[in-house]
């Protein structure tokens, strides 16, 4: 008994130490003490990625006092630096022998025409904790009446920002990504009339965080797949089973997930599974849908154990994709993973070359992610970017069935690819516009080659984009007097059918039509709760005055009573809001989560 007693002590201690959580404050500068900005900075203990700010400062949640970070940035040597956190951390960092390695260029996620980098640097602060990723700020529609956005169906930052707050951890700003968490919902669809690949339709209407603008909704719906009449597809299926795969929220959950998504297959479909860890090889040769039982033995036979040979894995997938090519059918692998992808000798630049010279091949590349860091989700995003693919991210069984059962086809088969919005506005009705989400990485913005591009859309999806609005007197004026003509905006998407190098184009005029609050659809009212709620976890200047209990209220009167995924939202809240009010209590009002 007394022994048992002495157990539970040991239990409950190591618990609570573990529950505790620091602050690790610092800054990053070169031997000449300038400023280092977006220095990557890899916390070991538990893997995440985070960066330093635009003022070489940074400040990262530890669940210990003594902590180990590395730091690295392009043309300079990786720094391992034990830091305890009472103290306030300067890291200085020393240029590498030669820095003439190629520079790895990012992909925009939203660019406004003719706004050059140089007048956006002025929307970095020195205080911002993590800036990987810069918010998007008001524009003046006069000088700069156009912006593009590129447009997926990614949803994973929403269930990534889920799991982080369901195991009672604060949730890294730069994984909150608002136009994902808007894309889980499949909001508002309309099915596209005759022909048509996809419908516009968009709405003016007050905006609930600031009473003084407006909030415009563009809602885009693409055109939904008869999954009797799809071509026939083939599907790699790239398992990752090393070591690292040993979890119960890793490969068990990933085998379980393909289970289910095997259960859609047809008999003129086709799959092959080839894993990587301990060997990379290929578990099951191409064989019909139609013969499920060997398909899931060949899964359920999968343990996990060894490196992570990622490259080679990759390299076998897309080997085997190409040698049972189906022309006209849906060609795809399927990579699922922890994130621990260990590219071998190859660089990141080297291994994003490869992915892209098959995504001209129409081989398609969907990422599912699991049991990820804030870094590895950034990583694995990349590749489906540039596989012109999706990606999600896994946290329980729940969610692969909603991804690989209940969204079958909006995940696994595209109607569009390459697809780009532009959104002029009328500045005679808008003086300045903000795009809610679709915030770009700090080095893209830096980078005078970055570059946007379009995204896949999958079949039946909703998407939602969101403009905060800045109106001028005529547009108040107009509104007041019930006008309904005028141009407020006009949409231009540019997209290309699978397989099809085409470019085709669909425009759509916006007509000023403001719809009071009153009279507004729920589901609108439900996607500014969403919008509020990640801008809020950014620690979003544009909502600095939005509380908790706002976003509760205004989630409950629009959400439908028997929408499952609508209640968790209004039970994810409630829970940041208990979490981040103990940590504010606990650490004072003065620090910023």
């Amino acid at each position: 008994m007394k022994a048992t007693c002495h157990i539970l002590f040991f239990l409950i201690l190591n618990l609570s130490l573990f529950s505790q959580q620091y602050y690790v404050r610092g800054e990053v500068k070169d031997e000449a003490g300038n400023v280092l900005q977006n220095v990557t900075i890899l916390q070991h203990k538990t893997g995440y990625v985070f960066k330093s700010g635009s003022a070489g400062t940074f400040g990262i949640i530890s669940h210990q006092q003594i902590d180990t970070f590395s730091f690295s940035y392009e043309g300079y040597r990786t720094e391992k630096v034990i830091v305890n956190a009472d103290n306030y951390v300067s890291v200085k960092m020393k240029l590498a022998p030669s820095s003439s390695s190629n520079v790895k260029r990012d992909k925009l996620s939203s660019l406004t025409k003719d706004l050059e980098k140089e007048e956006q640097k002025r929307w970095f602060s020195g205080d911002e904790t993590y800036a990987s990723l810069l918010e998007n700020h008001f524009v003046n529609a006069k000088r700069f009446p156009t912006t593009g956005l590129s447009l997926n169906v990614d949803r994973a930052s929403y269930s990534n920002i889920r799991r982080f707050i369901t195991l009672n951890s604060l949730v890294p700003p730069d994984a909150v990504r608002i136009e994902e968490m808007l894309n889980y919902f499949n909001l508002n669809y309309n099915e596209p009339k005759d022909a048509s690949l996809f419908d516009i339709k968009t709405t003016l209407s007050s905006c609930p965080w600031n009473p003084a603008n407006h909030l415009y909704y563009i809602n885009l719906s693409s055109k939904k797949l008869n999954l009797d009449t799809l071509p026939p597809s083939h599907l790699v299926f790239l398992i990752d089973v090393s070591g690292s795969m040993d979890m119960p929220n890793r490969l068990p959950l990933l085998k379980s997930a393909f289970r289910l998504l095997v259960n859609n297959l047809r008999d003129k479909d086709s799959v092959a599974l080839v894993v990587y860890g301990g060997i990379t090889g290929i578990m099951l040769n191409t064989i019909s849908g139609g013969e499920k039982e060997k398909i899931l033995k060949a899964i359920d036979e999968l343990t996990p154990g060894g490196t992570t040979p990622g490259e080679s894995g990759v390299k076998l997938a897309y080997s085997v994709a190409k040698n049972h090519f189906i022309k006209g059918g849906n060609n795809r692998v399927i990579l699922a993973t922890d994130g621990d992808f260990n590219v071998g000798m190859k660089t990141e630049g080297e291994l994003d070359e490869l992915i892209s010279q098959h995504r001209e091949s129409g081989i398609y590349l969907t990422c599912l992610g699991v049991g990820m860091g804030n870094y590895k989700d950034s990583k694995i995003q990349t590749l489906a970017k540039k596989g012109n693919g999706n990606f999600a991210y896994l946290d329980n069984f729940k969610e692969a069935e909603k991804v690989l059962l209940k969204e079958f086809t909006q995940t696994l088969y595209t109607v569009a690819d390459d697809v780009y919005m532009n959104v002029e506005f009328n500045a005679e009705y808008v003086k300045e516009y903000r795009l809610v989400g679709f915030d770009n990485k700090v080095g893209a913005l830096r980078d005078t080659m970055s570059a946007i591009e379009g995204g896949e859309i999958g079949s039946g999806h909703s998407l939602l984009a969101l403009f905060e609005i800045t109106p001028t007197n005529a547009c108040n004026d107009a509104i007041a007097d019930e006008v309904k003509s005028g141009k407020f905006a006009d949409i231009k998407l540019q997209y290309r059918h699978p397989n099809n190098a085409t470019l085709f184009n669909m425009n759509h005029e916006c007509k000023l039509n403001f719809i009071p609050s009153k009279e507004l659809d729920k589901n609108f009212h439900f996607s500014a709760a969403v919008a509020m709620f990640g801008s809020v976890l950014r620690s979003s200047s544009f909502t600095k005055n939005v509380g908790w209990n706002e976003i509760i209220a205004l989630a409950e009167s629009s959400s439908t009573a028997d929408d499952l995924l609508q209640k968790e939202f209004i039970t994810l809240v409630q829970q940041a809001k208990l979490l981040y009010s103990k940590v504010k209590k606990k650490k004072g009002a003065g620090t910023q989560y």
